[in-house]
This record gives C-alpha cells, structure tokens and sequence, in this order.
C-alpha cells in the first residue's frame, strides 16, 4: 500500500510540474550529496524537437527536486541529442553529438532495440521510456540497495578566470567486473533552463528542464586493488561565463568502460564550493 501511495504522490507531482511548466520553471535545487543515501545516477536522453519528451522532462525534475526514494540520493543528467534536429522544423540548442554518441553506447549494451527518445538510463545498467514514474522508481530503488563505491568530492578554490578547482578521492571499489576497466568521470549540470520553442512539434511550448549536461568528460581510471582509496586527483573544472553559477553543479561518477555500469557517484553544488 505504501509503495502505491508513493507512485501516485509522484505521478500527481509530474502532472502538477506539466500543467505550470509553460508559465515557470522548476527550480530544483537538491544539497550536495546526502549523507546515508547511495547516490544513483538518472539519465535522460531526449530532445525539444519530440513531443512525447516533456513528461518525461517533468518526471526527471520531479525526481531530482523531490528525491521520493528513501535510499536513494537521485543525481541528474539530462541530455539532448542530435538527430531530432531540423533546420527546417526546429534546432535544440542544447544538444551534442556526444549525448547521441553515449546514448548509441547504452543502445548497445543495455539491448534496446534503437535510439529513441525520451529514453531514462538508471546508473548504466536499466533502460526505460523517460515518462514512465512505475518503472523508473522500481530501477531507481532497484539500483538503491546495490552496492557502491565511496566518493568525496573537496572544494578547493575558485580562480579568477572561470574555474573551480576540487579534490576527487575515491574509496575501494565495490561491485566492479574482474578486468573491466573504471573510468573516473565528471559532468557540469546546469538547473533552470528554459527555451521558448519556436517551431517544430514543440512549437509555442516556454519549456523548462531538468539539470542539463553542460560538459562532460573522463578524468582518469580507478585503480583495481584491495587499497582503500583507488583513484585520487586534483582538478581543474572550467565554467562558462553563461552558465549561472548558483544553478550549476559538478558530478563525479565511476562507470565501467564494457558493462557501462556505474559503481559509484558524488555531487557538489558550485555554489557550496567556497
């Protein structure tokens, strides 16, 4: 009765974030990572030019902004990809060959019959259509109780000329694949984006995201060995002069190279970092 009641707490949550989202936007604002929840990192692939995408676009917010899994700590990457993109009907301003790349990857991995959007991807390891609150809250609490691996992520100083200088120290791996290889990675996530869609199936739409990817690359590998720490390293976050510093945030997750699984995650919002 308990887990129905959940369900239809958030599934009124998302109709609530839909019926406003042409007028304001979500403004989530989750802490850092929280203490005695295993982070689990949300995925959405999706893009302005589907028509379907908003719900899903509403769901993710109202994961991030809520965090309804009691033992779950809900980091979210929303990504756009490409080949929605028209000259002729409308140009997502936020997508990157390199969402579409990544999604192309789990396609690959996770099974799924083709690309398509809005696609949710919960910690690497589970794939569903981006609107559905049932099926994403049983991964989302699914990926909760599995293992994780500890990462802390120190702020250190911010520098005149656009940049945040952190710690990245990660604990012994846990749950790993013997031979696959952990890649350390970090993404800037920017909160309170919004476009006035202006062609296209989504013509007229003020629409309001989730956290979108603003970039996204490796840092290094975690080292495969009984120590207590397997990965630690300084470094250099860049930060565009256009991106809103209060809405942004740095996310480190580890995430094996074949299986795509990811094993562990930590956020810092820019804000807290000095």
């Amino acid at each position: 009765m308990k887990y129905a009641l959940r369900i239809l707490a958030l599934a009124v949550t998302v109709v609530a974030t839909l019926m406003t989202s042409n007028s304001r936007g979500v403004m989530a604002q989750p802490a850092d990572t929280q203490v005695g929840r295993k982070p689990v990192i949300v995925e959405l692939f999706t893009s302005e030019g589907c028509s379907s995408c908003p719900p899903a676009d509403a769901l993710l917010s109202s994961l991030e902004g809520e965090q309804p899994i009691a033992d779950a700590d809900i980091i979210v990457l929303e990504e756009h990809v490409t080949y929605w993109d028209s000259t002729d009907a409308w140009v997502d301003p936020f997508s990157s060959e390199q969402w579409t790349l990544r999604q192309q990857d789990y396609v690959t991995k996770l099974k799924a019959p083709a690309s398509y959007t809005p696609q949710m991807v919960v910690d690497g390891q589970s794939q569903l259509v981006g609107s559905n609150a049932q099926q994403a809250t049983q991964a989302i609490e699914a990926a909760g109780h599995l293992p994780t691996t500890a990462i802390d992520i120190v702020p250190e100083a911010a520098t005149a000329n656009g940049t945040e200088k952190i710690s990245v120290k990660i604990g012994s791996l846990q749950g790993n694949t013997q031979g696959d290889t952990v890649e350390v990675w970090l993404a800037v996530t920017e909160s309170g984006l919004h476009t006035p869609v202006g062609r296209g199936e989504n013509a007229g739409r003020d629409w309001h995201h989730g956290s979108i990817v603003r970039t996204f690359y490796k840092i290094g590998v975690a080292n495969e060995s009984t120590s207590r720490t397997s990965f630690a390293q300084d470094s250099t976050v860049k930060i565009d002069h256009k991106w809103k510093r209060e809405n942004l945030r740095i996310v480190v997750f580890l995430q094996e190279k074949k299986s795509m699984r990811i094993l562990g995650a930590g956020s810092l919002l820019v804000a807290n970092a000095n």
